[in-house]
């Protein structure tokens, strides 16, 4: 399957040379749709009982690679082939306003088809040096993808900031790599295992920090998040769901697979990614509430949902650290459904804001307003969206958070003050960022669908074709019958999970939990046939009334003021703003009122990322101030050049002899 996946993948990128228009995404799609199949009917086999191993030999520099999928690697490839083919039949309509950019596109489509089987490769090659390739394929072809409108400064700057955080991720990956083979010899994953095995428990948990570093800057905690706002908002819509559905979960796969090699410390590690986790989900809902940008806001709703995957991990390393197999359950499958459900709604949200751009050419929630009239179809599956992320039932961001929940509260039975606490604060930390979630998101769905319009568009917005909301329409099944199935979701993590099980010790739920999570569906599904009877209920009784539409009432001043009377984007956030001031920063700027019958001023309120201001503006401010010291070298003179010239050489010749003359002397 992998040799015609990389068949498939070059022929079609050969074949994208000569293709334009329609049949080159036709093409791509069907290069994406045959490798997601492929890769999939693998991952199903894995989890039905069939673990694959195939080892190939590769020459004298990466010697052996072993392939192997686990059931661990066989759920995450299934996640990502899911949100891959959604983003491909999306992304494909997305793209037809430009498809006259016909070099863009075929680099566009090459790049979306070889990070498709890069991420395969991640999840399957068990050799490091063959790991750090497919990792470093994954993050050019994830350049290349963000910075498709590479036309915009903006755009190219965020592009950048990606590519070298990237790399960062990369350098702690290559030490990691290095510092086990330089011990055992070898470039296999479990020399990982057997090299912590075989050293001290503070040299294991260093180990362990420095790969978590690593996997953290693709994954998002903070304080290493900060090219996640600017990459998302500035690659297309169907890359930004693909980035936040799948891409950054590589590194929450890298983070498991590191559990899996590394046993020692559970229980510290535990409580380390746990308390990291919390401040991650704490921090990106707060960012998020601000922001003006819808995708923007969701980029900041994605390192939220990074924190809550993460304290789903530390729970569950507590869990096997305290031999608690229950909470080890809770947290490992919590985290890992969560990572199935977050890639579901992130994508929808992603391409409904996408369907906004095109018909608004806007993001900006201070311009939109009363999309919901002309756009009803985007409007509901954006709500749809906001309710799942919000972890309401019935639908699927509930079931996963339930996990954790349930797992949290049946730990508070512990004797130990120390961990009754920390539980507390875990579960007091989940539920405030499921209320800021609420209220970001009332605030984004009533701002940008609800109201009237807050600025004159050049088009009436419009909801264009049917292909569109196939691939959105999809998404929304799944989380469906994730809701009303829950009990379901606990056998097919349960595979995965007994991966972390140590010295044989099953790592299962209680029978009750399966019939709790099934009494859960059952409420579901009532609480969905009331509300659909509801509404059919309604329709029908004002079916034969006349329908009349009027102005909005603008509180009696003229109507044409109605528009300026709403709640802003601004206004709606600013009581939460001013309590939380301390922790933000916001740049202001606004006119100045001068006489009796003063004239319009204009004010702007702007969101900024504190932690990036700290971490990598100034940084940044002093290596820029260090290295223009120097300036004066590059003053353009052909004559300094040959001077520049002359003295290397003198230097390159003066070396050695004054090495000789330094050995004569010492004999």
């Amino acid at each position: 399957m992998l040799t015609i996946s990389i068949l498939t993948s070059a022929i079609t990128c050969l074949t994208l040379l000569f293709l334009k228009g329609r049949a080159g995404s036709v093409m791509a799609t069907a290069a994406v749709l045959i490798n997601a199949c492929a890769s999939s009917w693998l991952a199903i086999r894995v989890l039905a009982g069939e673990p694959m191993e195939l080892v190939i030999r590769a020459g004298q520099v990466f010697g052996e690679i072993p392939l192997r999928i686990d059931a661990l690697s066989a759920w995450f490839i299934l996640v990502m082939n899911l949100t891959v083919a959604t983003g491909i039949l999306y992304g494909a309509s997305y793209l037809v306003p430009y498809r006259t950019e016909t070099s863009t596109l075929t680099l566009h489509y090459t790049a979306y088809i070889w990070n498709h089987l890069s991420m395969l490769g991640i999840y399957i090659v068990q050799n490091t040096l063959a790991f750090l390739c497919a990792w470093e394929i994954m993050a050019i072809t994830s350049f290349v993808l963000v910075i498709f409108e590479h036309t915009k400064v903006k755009t190219l700057k965020a592009g950048m900031n990606f590519l070298i955080q990237s790399h960062l991720c990369i350098v702690f990956l290559t030490l990691g790599i290095l510092w086990v083979s330089s011990s055992t010899g070898s470039y296999d994953f479990n020399a990982i295992g057997a090299y912590s095995a075989s050293v001290k428990s503070p040299v294991s948990f260093a180990l362990f920090t420095c790969f978590f570093i690593a996997f953290g800057f693709k994954a998002g905690f903070v304080p290493f998040h900060t090219w996640l706002p600017h990459a998302h908002p500035a690659a297309p819509a169907h890359v930004s769901g693909v980035m936040s559905g799948v891409i950054i979960k590589l590194g929450i796969f890298g983070i498991l697979r590191m559990l899996l090699l590394i046993r020692e410390n559970q229980l510290l590690i535990g409580y380390c990614i746990l308390g990291l986790s919390i401040i991650t989900g704490i921090y990106g809902v707060m960012l998020a509430i601000i922001q003006h940008n819808l995708k923007k806001l969701l980029a900041y709703h994605s390192i939220e949902n990074i924190g809550i995957i993460g304290a789903g991990i530390g729970l569950g390393a507590i869990g096997l650290g305290s031999q608690n197999p229950f909470l080890a359950f809770a947290g490992f499958g919590g985290a890992l459904l969560h990572t199935f459900n977050h890639s579901l709604f992130k994508s929808l949200l992603f391409y409904c804001a996408g369907t906004v751009y095109q018909a608004t050419h806007s993001l900006n929630l201070e311009k939109l307003g009363g999309l919901i009239k002309t756009m009803p179809q985007t409007a509901a599956l954006f709500l749809v969206g906001a309710v799942a992320i919000s972890g309401l039932p019935p639908l699927n961001g509930f079931v996963s958070e339930f996990y954790l929940y349930s797992g949290l509260f049946n730990d508070l039975r512990s004797l130990s003050l120390g961990h009754t606490v920390m539980l507390i604060i875990a579960i007091s930390s989940l539920a405030i960022i499921g209320g800021m979630a609420m209220l970001c998101f009332t605030k984004a769905f009533s701002i940008g669908f609800l109201g009237v319009n807050r600025h004159g568009l050049r088009d009436e917005p419009r909801e264009k074709g049917f292909a569109r909301f196939l691939p959105k329409y999809v998404i929304v099944a799944f989380m469906l019958a994730i809701g009303l199935l829950p009990h379901a979701s606990a056998a097919i993590v349960s595979k995965p999970v007994a991966l972390f099980a140590i010295n044989a010790a099953p790592i299962a739920p209680p029978p009750s939990f399966a019939g709790t999570l099934q009494h859960a569906g059952t409420l579901a599904g009532v609480f969905i046939l009331i509300t659909v009877l509801v509404l059919w209920l309604r329709n029908l009784a004002i079916a034969k009334r006349t329908t009349a539409l009027a102005p909005t009432w603008a509180c009696g001043y003229l109507p044409a003021s109605a528009h300026r009377l709403q709640y802003t984007a601004n206004s709606f956030a600013r009581s939460y703003r001013k309590l939380v001031r301390p922790l933000l920063m916001m740049n202001k700027r606004e006119g100045t009122i001068h006489g009796l019958f003063p004239t319009p001023i204009h004010s702007e309120t702007s969101p900024y990322d504190k932690l990036e201001a700290i971490l990598v503006d100034a940084p940044t401010r002093f290596i820029k101030g260090f290295m223009g010291r120097f300036r004066v070298l590059q003053n353009g003179s052909v004559q300094f050049y040959v001077l520049y010239g002359v003295v290397f050489i003198f230097i390159f010749i003066a070396i050695p002899l004054m090495i000789e003359a330094v050995g004569v002397v010492a004999d």
